[in-house]
């Protein structure tokens, strides 16, 4: 028995972070029914590429789940939404703040049907000032400040970056399930729900960690450093023979240990690189030294020789080495959801008493209206 089985969450998200979050609910056994406009989640259109479903940005978040597709300014339709929110463990929107209302959908309405009702909202900006903000990813990475901190560094010719991926939807769909599962806890206790809120910014800027702290302990903001890090060194990507390669060294010991893999052991008791803060002020100077010696070698044998003796070093691959890497280490990264049907990404946590066996595919367009409409008009007691 998984988790989650016998919760009912009613999923009125579209696009990212919402229907992530449902999705790792379904994950963990939740029945997630997801209710579509009629033209469909926005998301289906995402392509390319596209599979013989829809787009494959779709199917990255709506697996495990029932499709349901809803006019909500259809009166029967609309009653049917009220039904499913009413019948529900948790609802996830992330509507602008108070549109739902007028369908009879607002926390408050679905509270008073359904007390016990987790209600999560997903929103850009927050519900009060930032309420009439539209909450896509990318202006969040820019008015947040992280495209200010990733991208080449300051002087290099870079300018500002997104993260190649949509982050931080990822990390608000992230923080909505944490908090889901927080208030589905604190029900077993009260048997009340609650409303929560999640927005994107306030997730980014949690996130920022060590970023967000170091502004906030002196006032400035910090600015792009390549892959270098802040307050580490060496700790970025450095040129070899035939590519480039990751070195993290967390402390002297490992640096003395790369120094020796390196064949010049005396770079460890050069004055500049003996601490890790000297060797933070002297960056450009640790850069130029170690990058000559690695040239004299191809990335695989440089890890092969650094991780033997316990530095952390990785070869910079693509998306396609990272999978290959996970099977070879016995991760299993990759599940099968069907016949036909692209392979999805396993859940990322192993769990040894209820562990996650069975991937359904992600639905397609209103796959299952008939048969969630028929249950809907069965009495069920209030």
């Amino acid at each position: 028995m998984l988790p989650l089985e016998g919760v009912l969450v009613a999923d009125f998200s579209r696009v990212l972070a919402g229907p992530l979050a449902t999705a790792t609910l379904a994950d963990l056994g939740a029945r997630v029914v997801k209710v579509e406009r009629p033209a469909g989640d926005d998301t289906r259109n995402w392509g390319p590429p596209w599979t013989e479903n829809s787009a494959s940005y779709f199917e990255s978040a709506n697996r495990n789940k029932e499709s349901v597709a809803l006019d909500l300014t259809d009166p029967e339709d609309q009653a049917a939404a009220r039904e499913l929110a009413r019948r529900a463990d948790v609802v996830v929107e992330n509507f602008r703040p108070g549109a739902l209302d007028r369908f009879g959908l607002g926390y408050e309405q679905v509270n008073e049907a359904n007390p016990g009702v987790v209600y999560c909202s997903v929103t850009g900006f927050g519900s009060d000032g930032g309420a009439h903000l539209p909450g896509y990813d990318f202006i969040v990475q820019a008015v947040g400040g992280l495209m200010s901190i990733t991208g080449d560094a300051d002087g290099d010719g870079g300018s500002p970056m997104k993260v190649g991926v949509a982050l931080v939807d990822v990390l608000t769909a992230k923080d909505a399930t944490i908090g889901v599962l927080a208030a589905l806890e604190a029900r077993r206790g009260t048997g009340r729900g609650q409303r929560l809120e999640v927005n994107l910014l306030s997730s980014l800027l949690g996130a920022l960690v060590n970023q967000a702290s170091s502004y906030l302990a002196t006032g400035v903001s910090p600015g792009r450093l390549g892959n270098a890090h802040p307050s580490i060194a060496p700790y970025e990507s450095l040129p070899c023979a035939d590519g480039s390669i990751a070195i993290a060294c967390g402390n002297d010991g490992q640096f003395r240990k790369l120094a020796a893999v390196l064949g010049d052991e005396s770079l460890a008791d050069d004055i500049r690189f003996t601490t890790n803060a000297a060797r933070v002020r002297h960056r450009p100077d640790l850069v130029t030294a170690l990058a000559a010696r690695l040239a004299h070698d191809g990335v695989d044998a440089w890890v092969e020789r650094l991780s033997a003796v316990g530095v952390p070093a990785g070869r910079v691959g693509t998306i396609a080495d990272g999978f290959a890497l996970a099977e070879k280490l016995g991760l299993e990264p990759v599940v099968d959801v069907g016949p036909g049907r692209p392979a999805q990404v396993r859940h990322p946590i192993t769990y040894s008493d209820t562990p996650i066996t069975e991937y359904a595919a992600p639905p397609r367009l209103g796959e299952h209206t008939q048969a969630i409409l028929r249950w809907l008009h069965q009495e069920e007691p209030r």
